[in-house]
């Protein structure tokens, strides 16, 4: 079959899950990006302070999404295969992981603020930070759980339900943060504090709302079986979790040195990488979200016994994230200066935050296809060798170079960014390739 042909079977369905993918992942990112943007007219020092937690926080982010992906893998490959009780185990095991991982995540978080200052940022950064980090470490504990459920939604084809429960959380963020930040409406004047309370408040209503759509909903029944939980089941979804909660938590490891080395700069620079990671993170929910459908999708295939069709379906979602990646970096090359202007309005932070957007887009197009290659290696539990390469990487290769850029040769801020664009066009290549010699063996009829 020609890959056109391949191409209209696979990429309706692809794009159908995609969509409400990326806007469950969107959801997510915009409590984040709603911080950022209200928090502009409090100065350079709030969105300092905001830009130091994010890119502390999104190491665990990153890592709790890596860890937990094996619930939607697992689950998509369940209810391929018709198996309704193997779903409900899943889920119930994956909710005391996820509750467990949260937990320890947030302390470890918590603990970090304790070393902020020996780690050379900005001291009117650390003095005022306290309250809003511990707020944003809390926030790991309901976000954990929530990605079990949004997931479950997901693999059964409800994956719109998962972005109107996602939703509350924005639907509330946007006026309490407001509110607290502010002292709007009767409510106390917060500050940089207030974002964080009101980011922690909205994160633990939207997971009040999975828990009752789980427990009240006709269309859950079938999956609400009573399971026993089990050493065995908990060691298999450890066991598949951690090397792809190791590959998450070192982009977002290296993402979070890179931010933390950014301060160094000073705070103009920590407010323009503010602004610009908010953009890049909202931009990376479409091959996120890619990646979690062609998971899903190849899952779905393998469970129902056609891996023939694994290589059509991979091949199909980077042909459809390559071109809306490059859209991406048409629109950060050309419009960063205006993008960077709707957040604040002081020049300096502007001007930088515009020079850091070239660096970005140029990243868009490497950043989906190695995402939607490790999307389609996750759905075939071939996640260790991804592992090391993402490690490789972003730590070998991305991280040194952008110092070198950065710091050595003087590009400042935009050298981090350029040094990441390198990582990434490399592990695209390696990813790809993997993908595709195990897929042409699936197709061939071999174990890949």
């Amino acid at each position: 079959m020609s890959f056109t042909a391949v191409f209209r079977r696979e990429a309706l369905s692809l794009v159908q899950l995609a969509v409400p993918l990326v806007a469950g992942l969107t959801v997510s990112s915009l409590l984040l990006l709603t911080d950022t943007w209200l928090l502009g007219p409090l100065g350079e020092t709030a969105l300092a302070s905001a830009s130091l937690a994010a890119s502390v926080s999104v190491i665990l982010w990153s890592a709790l999404y890596g860890f937990l992906a094996p619930v939607g893998v697992l689950v998509a490959r369940a209810w391929g295969a018709g198996d309704h009780r193997k779903v409900a185990a899943v889920v119930a095991h994956g909710r005391w992981l996820g509750l467990a991982i949260g937990v320890g995540s947030a302390a470890t978080m918590g603990a970090m603020l304790l070393a902020l200052p020996a780690m050379g940022q900005p001291a009117e950064v650390v003095r005022g930070i306290g309250p809003y980090w511990i707020a944003m470490s809390l926030v790991l504990v309901p976000y954990s759980v929530n990605l079990v459920f949004k997931q479950l939604l997901d693999a059964v084809g409800r994956a719109w339900t998962g972005v109107a429960l996602m939703s509350l959380a924005v639907v509330v963020n946007v006026p309490l943060n407001y509110a607290l930040i502010h002292g709007a409406w009767g409510f106390p004047r917060l500050g940089l504090a207030g974002a964080g309370v009101a980011t922690l408040a909205a994160e633990a209503v939207a997971l009040l709302a999975f828990w009752i759509h789980w427990r009240c909903s006709p269309a859950m029944a079938p999956l609400r079986q009573a399971v026993r939980l089990h050493r065995r089941r908990f060691s298999l979804q450890t066991r598949e979790g951690i090397p792809m909660g190791v590959q998450y938590l070192a982009e977002g490891s290296a993402l979070a040195v890179a931010g933390v080395l950014i301060g160094l700069l000073g705070a103009t620079a920590l407010a323009a990488n503010q602004i610009v990671f908010s953009i890049a993170s909202v931009l990376y929910m479409l091959p996120l979200g890619m990646a979690g459908a062609v998971a899903i999708r190849i899952g779905q295939a393998l469970g129902a016994g056609e891996g023939a069709r694994v290589r059509g379906i991979g091949l199909t979602a980077l042909a459809l994230v390559t071109s809306w990646t490059v859209l991406f970096m048409l629109a950060l090359v050309l419009g960063g200066e205006r993008i960077a202007a709707l957040f604040v309005d002081e020049h300096r932070v502007v001007a930088l935050a515009a020079a850091m957007f070239l660096a970005v887009g140029a990243m868009q197009v490497f950043d989906g296809i190695q995402s939607v290659s490790l999307g389609a290696l996750r759905a075939l539990l071939d996640t260790r060798w991804a592992t090391g390469v993402s490690l490789v990487a972003y730590w070998l290769l991305a991280l040194p170079l952008g110092w070198l850029l950065a710091m050595p040769l003087g590009l400042g801020a935009v050298g981090f960014w350029a040094g990441f664009t390198a990582g990434l066009s490399i592990a695209a290549v390696l990813l790809l390739g993997r993908f595709l010699r195990r897929s042409q063996a699936l197709a061939a009829g071999g174990c890949g």
